[in-house]
């Protein structure tokens, strides 16, 4: 599947990504779409082919850049360690910057109606293990890292953590005082992200 766009496509993908999270894909008619973009339903057939290709389109729309980060980290003068700990910066970042495609992947990977059109987005979560196992072998071969690291688990650690403090956001808002959206968004960016860094750090450092 292609992944660049013209700017007219990105139009239609980021309306699609707003509608999709707002209304659920189900819930959302390539019209309604093509009402909002200012865009002939015609256009939209022509680019896309059908509402499902267009979802598929709009996972890879948002998730090439993620590999191009990822590719660069690698490449990146830091120890190991500082590696996972950007690599875990990347990663809130992206998600609470970009929380309505995931709203949308949860939503599809939990209906079960779609699992063959998010064949792409596993694809794409297979080659993100890929550059997190390299780092932890590197580390591993430092002797850094334990040798016992259940390396498929780490992401959903970092994932997990980050989702339980969102879909608690009220009570969360409310216990640590963050006021404001600002707030909120600072403390995930600073405490929120430390934290899951000193929690993974934890579960691949030798115990002293």
């Amino acid at each position: 599947m292609k992944t660049d766009f013209t700017e007219k496509q990105i139009q239609i993908l980021e309306v699609a990504e707003t509608l999709f999270a707002e209304k659920g894909f189900d819930g959302t008619s390539i019209r309604d779409i093509s009402k909002i973009a200012k865009i002939n339903i015609a256009m939209i057939s022509y680019y896309f082919g059908s509402k499902e290709r267009l979802l598929q389109s709009l996972i890879v729309f948002k998730t090439t850049d993620l590999k191009s980060q990822l590719e660069n980290l690698l490449l990146e003068d830091l120890d190991p360690i500082e590696k996972v700990n950007k690599l875990i910066e990347i990663y809130i970042n992206r998600i609470n910057n970009n929380k309505g495609i995931y709203r949308i992947l949860h939503f599809e990977f939990n209906s079960k109606k779609r699992e063959q059109n998010l064949l792409a987005f596993n694809e794409f979560r297979k080659g993100n293990l890929k550059y997190l196992e390299t780092i932890i072998h590197e580390g591993q071969q430092k002797g850094i890292f334990r040798k016992d690291v259940m390396i498929p688990l780490i992401t959903p650690t970092i994932l997990g953590t980050f989702f339980h403090f969102h879909m608690n956001k009220t009570y969360f808002k409310d216990l640590l005082n963050l006021t404001t959206e600002n707030l909120y968004n600072q403390y995930i960016k600073t405490s929120l992200t430390k934290h899951i860094q000193q929690t993974i750090k934890a579960l691949l450092i030798y115990e002293n």
